[in-house]
């Protein structure tokens, strides 16, 4: 089976000259390829002229690499915590997993310096979910290129460790599922997120979010795109009710 994914791969991905950058790379990471093609693949973001087709590499890598990430994570923990039931165990990995803890971990690696993506992509779509995006994709090419376990190391290095915390940050606390897990349980619905106002130009555009539970408005939030935006409602509203 993975013989055959490689070669649909190769089909995607073209050999490019030599990349002293990627060199530097894969010192960084602690891996070397041995097809520096899948890298460079890895590292090519779909909004690049050369990437844009039907079914770019970057993409497929990424919805690849997702899965693979989710597969070494959810071993990892069952082994490390003997005593979780099933829901503390998805909890845990749904937090390790997330666009959040990839993209704080793309950063530790300094993956922004080494992609190749426009710079319309950026205004468009943010630099934090690219990263994230590319961390998927890098995984992907890793396990491709070598096996689970080249993954496993990489993951160990550079994801899982001092994942525990990690999750405890500011920045990676999940305030709409704290909200929804709220919203639940006291009033057997979720929280509805409507866009009331979108300012400024396309490239810095700002969002605010009404959000409503149980039929009444319970605050709002602002910001660069309507995830953020409805996160930061979420928090605030977190806040309020001291959750």
């Amino acid at each position: 089976m993975k013989k055959k994914i490689k070669n649909l791969f190769s089909q995607l991905t073209h050999k490019k000259e030599k990349n002293p950058r990627l060199k530097i790379f894969q010192d960084k990471i602690k891996y070397h390829f041995k097809n520096p093609s899948l890298l460079n693949a890895a590292l090519s973001h779909t909004s690049l002229p050369s990437s844009q087709s039907k079914s770019s590499a970057f993409e497929r890598m990424e919805f690849l690499g997702d899965s693979i990430l989710g597969l070494v994570v959810s071993e990892e923990l069952f082994l490390k915590y003997p005593n979780y039931n099933e829901g503390e165990l998805s909890k845990l990995k749904s937090k390790i997993v997330s666009k959040k803890m990839l993209t704080l971990k793309a950063k530790e690696i300094d993956l922004h310096n080494f992609i190749q993506l426009s710079t319309e992509s950026v205004h468009n779509g943010g630099l934090d979910s690219i990263l994230a995006d590319a961390m998927e994709s890098l995984i992907c090419a890793i396990y491709l290129d070598g096996n689970l376990e080249n993954v496993r190391s990489f993951l160990k290095k550079f994801v899982l460790k001092d994942a525990n915390k990690l999750i405890k940050r500011e920045e990676l606390i999940d305030y709409k599922s704290k909200l929804q897990e709220f919203t639940q349980s006291k009033y057997q619905k979720i929280p509805e997120y409507k866009i009331i106002k979108e300012e400024g130009p396309d490239h810095e555009k700002v969002f605010t979010v009404e959000v409503n539970i149980n039929q009444e408005i319970f605050g709002y939030g602002k910001g660069g795109n309507k995830k953020e935006a409805q996160q930061n409602a979420a928090k605030e509203i977190c806040r309020k009710l001291k959750l």
